[in-house]
């Protein structure tokens, strides 16, 4: 890893998606003591700052998750299926991220501006994500963030229909930007800037090679400074609705009926199907 001076192909989607039929939904958790449906950007809780990462998993996914332990840190993933490589090439990092108490999230299927699809599209958006979860892990997220930021009332009466919680963010390094030894600075200036303006969910890609090389260490080396604790967003929202944070996945996983029958667990996951509510 490497400090900043002054502190010392997206794979083709398979078919058209607005012929999709969604599954059925009438056994889906869609209640809960976080609110679903609603745009969450920031936490509530003084003290606390959230680290989530979009885009992946990808190669450099391992090495952030060295990083986050170095610092004992913990933070949130927001999945898509196929991106810059694709969700089935990298079980072993799910299981570990989940093993470490990291959080999992949908990111949607292949990162498509959502407000372009109709509503049915959308639904197949989310579930085709979920199934592959399941596949991996033997449960799915009940947290997404839309790709882009970019949302809508129809985009968000879907994700309320299927129990998400959508998050936000109130610091974005932009950091797609600036993927450059000469540029990631800029990224943690932003950072730093939007952190001391009350910031506190904080969005990178842990698809770019600086930022993981780079900008994660100085961006813990600063939460470490100023006395906060990074945590994910569910472990955040559920101190805010009850008082009390959950220390594994129980905040933010479920498994539905529906996806009992129709998902096979792959052979490498081990353990029996839980629902939690």
């Amino acid at each position: 890893m490497h400090l900043l001076p002054f502190l010392t192909t997206v794979l083709p989607f398979m078919a058209s998606l607005s012929s999709a039929t969604p599954v059925e939904l009438a056994t889906r958790q869609t209640t809960s003591k976080v609110a679903v449906g609603a745009v969450i950007n920031s936490c509530v809780v003084p003290g606390t700052i959230a680290l989530t990462f979009d885009d992946g998993p990808w190669d450099y996914t391992h090495t952030l998750l060295d990083t986050l332990a170095e610092y004992n840190a913990v933070a949130t993933f927001f999945l898509n299926g196929i991106n810059k490589g694709s969700i089935t090439s990298y079980p072993d990092i799910l299981q570990r991220a989940v093993a470490e108490g990291h959080q999992l999230g949908s990111h949607t299927w292949s990162h498509p501006y959502l407000e372009t699809l109709d509503h049915a599209a959308i639904l197949s958006q989310m579930t085709l994500l979920e199934d592959e979860f399941v596949q991996i892990l033997g449960y799915f997220p009940s947290y997404m963030r839309v790709p882009y930021l970019s949302s809508n009332d129809a985009i968000l009466a879907a994700m309320a229909e299927l129990g998400y919680r959508v998050i936000g963010a109130s610091i974005d390094t932009k950091d797609y930007e600036n993927d450059d030894a000469g540029l990631i600075w800029k990224s943690f200036e932003k950072f730093r800037l939007e952190l001391d303006a009350g910031g506190s969910i904080v969005l990178s890609h842990d698809t770019h090679f600086y930022t993981v090389e780079t900008l994660v260490d100085n961006m813990l080396q600063e939460i470490r400074s100023r006395g906060l604790k990074a945590v994910t967003v569910a472990g955040v929202s559920e101190i805010q609705a009850t008082g009390t944070a959950l220390r594994d996945r129980r905040g933010w996983s479920r498994l539905n009926e529906e996806h009992k029958v129709r998902v096979a667990p792959r052979s490498f996951k081990h353990g029996k199907w839980v629902f939690y509510n």
